[in-house]
């Protein structure tokens, strides 16, 4: 077991291996579809201008280094105070056109999900040293207890699912999935798989 504190270096990330439980402290960023596309189309496909530089120049610091989280919160709110209820992590697959630019243009060195990504992330990951990490899906209420602090909310208007929420955590629980030297669990389980069902066929 490996604890990590956010923002993450390259030597943090070279060090693990698929296998390895990691956890997080530190300042992590949930980010779903809507805000993988708007990175990509805001940040990096154009020059930011406007509200939307104003934005990048609050997020930047936390993206180089930091952690995306692949998560649809459920929230609640309470003397203007926001609390994760629920913190379990989404679907991974979905950003797959977006993660390998992330990694390049805004430095982040992992991602939380789950189900794993593709050949296009796998190899964004060892070229630019980051790594993808699966969370326990099912077990959203028991994650949100190691959000200890939700210190912003960015694009409101995108949905409060969808929105980018800056949240705090300490001990958050990873299975490192995907490495940066080119290893993903999700593959090799696959093969194994599909192997065994050739076996159950013959």
């Amino acid at each position: 077991m490996t604890d990590l504190q956010v923002p993450l270096s390259e030597a943090d990330i070279r060090g693990l291996k698929v296998g390895e439980v990691v956890n997080l402290s530190g300042v992590i960023l949930t980010a779903r579809d809507t805000a993988h596309k708007y990175m990509v189309d805001e940040w990096i496909h154009r020059k930011p201008a406007g509200d939307e530089a104003a934005l990048y120049e609050t997020l930047a610091p936390l993206l180089r280094g930091g952690v995306l989280y692949h998560c649809g919160p459920v929230v609640a709110q309470t003397d203007g105070v926001w609390r994760f209820v629920s913190a379990g992590p989404t679907t991974s697959i979905r950003e797959e056109p977006y993660e390998h630019l992330v990694f390049k243009h805004l430095g982040v060195r992992a991602v939380i999900g789950k189900g794993g990504m593709g050949q296009q992330t796998l190899a964004a990951c060892r070229e630019h040293g980051a790594v993808y990490l699966h969370a326990i899906g099912g077990a959203g209420t028991l994650i949100a207890r190691n959000v200890v602090e939700v210190e912003g909310l960015y694009k409101e208007e995108f949905g409060l699912p969808e929105a980018f929420w800056r949240i705090r955590v300490e001990g958050f629980p990873t299975v490192v999935t995907m490495d940066s030297h080119g290893n993903s669990l999700h593959d090799e389980v696959e093969a194994a798989s599909r192997e065994r069902f050739k076996a159950l066929l013959a």
